[in-house]
């Protein structure tokens, strides 16, 4: 029997007080696999914990619903190595695994991935579940990102 317990820790937006703490909590705590949420108004960041978490974006989405908002970055990743949709669909989901993942697209023509995270990515993670998948990714240098 499993009994791992998994937690992901990310920032929210537009607390102002407890009962905005409250108010969060409860919206997480109503999330499948979520066993406990901790909001912190002094680090305007949370964590859930739990057995198995649900996918980022669902827990994004009660938090919007519940008024508030994630911080939320994007990144762009180069990735070798695919040549058809199958790839694509194994590469999105590896990214898509990676925690503090919200989504991740993935375009074959450009060779590129999208990812969007709740704050700050894990870089060595992301390029680490591409690489465990079958496949390879770098971040693009600055100034070539947008090299035609």
């Amino acid at each position: 029997m499993n009994t791992t317990t998994h937690s992901i820790r990310f920032p929210v937006q537009g607390m102002t007080c407890a009962s905005c703490v409250g108010r969060i909590e409860r919206a997480l705590l109503r999330l499948p696999g979520v066993q406990d949420a901790t909001v912190n108004l002094a680090t305007e960041s949370a964590e859930i914990r739990g057995p198995q978490l649900p996918a980022l974006g669902a827990v994004v989405q009660a938090i919007e619903e519940a008024g508030y908002g994630v911080e939320t970055q994007e990144t762009d990743l180069i990735i070798d190595g695919m040549t058809c949709a199958s790839c694509v669909g194994r590469v999105e989901r590896a990214l898509s695994d990676v925690p503090g993942v919200i989504d991740a697209s993935v375009n074959l023509a450009t060779e590129r991935a999208r990812v969007h995270t709740a704050g700050p990515p894990d870089l060595a993670q992301l390029i680490g579940a591409v690489s465990d998948a079958g496949y390879a990714a770098k971040i693009p240098q600055a100034g070539r990102e947008h090299a035609h």
